[in-house]
């Protein structure tokens, strides 16, 4: 199948923005000082994650996208918008914050395996002026988009009362929110359109354990309850994905032939489904492509991306 993509289609993000530190190196001995491994550091990169992850997921399927959210004033901060301007997105919906650091995770791997990761952040929640101006920028930009796709990861940003005037302002401009979630509170949630748990979050809003299909309609019915959206989409690993549409559950199978890493798929999922019901495509049609997306960042190594092309590959080597 060969997949059409809208180009004109405009979606915001709103949410953690990340860097993510890979150290590659080689490991041959054990330290004199400790028993712990002794990594010879060949090269390091840096990349976007958490939303920023989002953003290039959004950027290499031909879409035009910005993002709204904060970072430190630090040094960590200068290399994010250097990715962002890379990638052809302006850093101008990015608050700098100096009470808080940006949030870094930094992975030390030998032959691709990871031996450790170290996390810098603040996980404080956005203080209300800081969270004001970021409201004035959302209700500055909010008619040049087609869709907000909110990316919350737990770092701070998307406190209650932030996500409440995103909520207020998206409906007002008639602009759909699709969530992908964290934390056991879908309260905060609530006035959204469309929430994309994977399956343990599930487990964890609803307070029910998910063990087939009634149970697994149960859970997404709790979870339309708590946050009052219309559609519910759970993403499940090897299990597929499954939508809750009109209180009618569908399973739609895996699509992966093959799991290497699966480091940022849901992000992959979140772009994709945006890109998808954006384009046109019904709540079917876009959860079977984004299955298909999330199989081919899968099949690679790191938080990556999948092209048009390398979707519609992966379609047809299904048959």
């Amino acid at each position: 199948m060969n997949y059409s993509i809208n180009n004109n289609i405009k979606i915001l993000v709103i949410g953690d923005l990340m860097l993510d530190h890979y150290i590659y190196g080689n490991c041959n001995r054990i330290s004199p000082e400790a028993p712990v491994q002794v990594v010879e550091v060949k090269k390091d990169e840096y990349t976007l994650g958490g939303a920023g992850n989002v953003i290039k997921n959004l950027k290499v399927l031909g879409c035009d996208t910005n993002i709204i959210s904060i970072v430190g004033e630090d040094d960590y901060a200068n290399v994010i918008n250097t990715q962002l301007e890379a990638a052809g997105v302006n850093a101008n919906g990015i608050l700098r914050d100096k009470s808080r650091c940006t949030t870094l995770k930094s992975r030390v791997l030998v032959a691709n395996h990871q031996l450790i990761r170290l996390d810098r952040e603040d996980t404080q929640p956005v203080e209300k002026a800081t969270a004001d101006k970021l409201i004035d920028i959302l209700k500055k930009e909010i008619n040049n988009y087609n869709l907000v796709l909110v990316s919350d990861y737990n770092k701070g940003l998307l406190s209650d009362y932030l996500l409440n005037q995103i909520f207020s302002i998206c409906r007002e401009a008639s602009v759909k929110t699709l969530i992908d979630p964290k934390g056991n509170n879908y309260t905060k949630y609530r006035g959204c359109n469309m929430v994309k748990p994977n399956k343990k979050e599930a487990i964890q809003a609803s307070g029910i354990q998910i063990t087939d299909k009634d149970s697994l309609a149960a859970a997404c019915k709790k979870i339309k309850e708590i946050t009052g959206c219309d559609d519910v989409v759970v993403t499940m690993s090897e299990e597929g994905m499954a939508m809750y549409v009109s209180d009618e559950l569908t399973v739609i199978p895996t699509k992966a032939l093959s799991v290497i890493d699966v480091t940022g798929a849901g992000d992959t999922v979140l772009a994709s489904l945006g890109v998808a019901i954006s384009s046109g495509y019904n709540l079917f049609e876009a959860c079977d492509f984004a299955n298909h997306a999330a199989a081919v960042v899968v099949s690679k190594v790191g938080s990556a991306t999948a092209t048009i092309g390398e979707i519609s590959h992966q379609f047809l080597a299904m048959f």
